[in-house]
């Protein structure tokens, strides 16, 4: 009996230096659990960074919303993804605070050239609210089928127009209010006035402005029949690129009210994002 004591001690021993040995530490940071979440630069700026979670599954990257000047929390939302099988990519962009339009677009497209170059293959994209409109936007700008598989957008701000226009009507709640300030700063002036680019500026900020059918790709676009941001903003990006010739979209409307990634607390919306991401990877 003693003698299997001593053994069993001296084997405790080993385990306890092989986790402690430099080789050990290096492996477990290599191979990281999928709620540990590892923060990388995309860019120089200290809102260009991208925290990853899990490693062996095909790329999704999200992008998140807050009226584009703010940030929101998406790490657990980017742990259940991960936990199903995707490297997941929760990526940050410059605010309205830090630049105005086209800065996101730019950091989304660098944010995505990042991770081709760390994933290898082209990624799914999954942005909500105004990330949602830059999502599209990602999928849509130029050959967007060239750079994103496929993308979900949740209650997608796809019109900041449509968006300002909303929040000046009688009545408007006070997300929609909030909105409208949050498409101005965005685009840096206001519609009609005179000022250089401003036209130009609102135009581009539209994803129906870049619709091209089957050099997009596909959509799955989901609103609540409440939601703050109509559906309607969704109906003229899918009608818009069906016009074009883009066959793969699809339009989910929930019962409620419920709004960007609060959409995914309804079982059957998270299964049917889900279905819809593993049939595209």
């Amino acid at each position: 009996m003693e003698h299997l004591a001593m053994r069993r001690t001296l084997l405790a021993l080993i385990l306890c230096g092989a986790l402690l040995s430099p080789s050990a530490a290096a492996t477990a940071q290599a191979d990281p659990e999928p709620s540990a979440g590892l923060v990388h630069r995309y860019g120089s700026h200290p809102r260009q960074n991208i925290t990853v979670y899990g490693g062996q599954g095909p790329s999704l990257v999200i992008l998140h919303g807050g009226y584009w000047s703010k940030d929101t929390d998406w790490s657990g939302w980017a742990r259940w993804f991960a936990a199903r099988g995707f490297t997941v990519y929760d990526t940050d962009y410059r605010l309205t605070s830090d630049a105005v339009w086209p800065a996101q677009r730019d950091d989304v497209l660098a944010a995505l050239r990042w991770v081709r170059q760390r994933g290898g293959t082209l990624p799914l994209v999954l942005g909500s609210s105004a990330g949602g409109h830059l999502a599209l936007q990602a999928g849509a700008y130029g050959a967007g089928r060239a750079r994103v598989r496929g993308v979900v957008a949740l209650s997608p701000v796809a019109s900041p127009y449509r968006a300002w226009k909303d929040g000046a009507k009688p009545g408007a709640s006070a997300e929609r209010r909030e909105l409208r300030g949050a498409a101005q700063r965005l685009a840096g002036c206001v519609p009609g006035r005179a000022g250089r680019g401003c036209t130009e500026r609102w135009a581009d900020l539209a994803v129906t402005s870049h619709a091209s059918g089957p050099d997009d790709a596909p959509l799955l676009l989901v609103h609540s029949a409440g939601d703050f941001v109509p559906r309607a903003h969704s109906v003229e990006v899918a009608s818009a690129q069906r016009g074009a010739g883009l066959t793969d979209v699809t339009l989910r409307t929930d019962p409620g009210s419920a709004h960007g990634a609060l959409l995914l607390k309804a079982a059957a919306t998270s299964r049917a994002t889900l279905r819809w991401l593993r049939a595209h990877a």
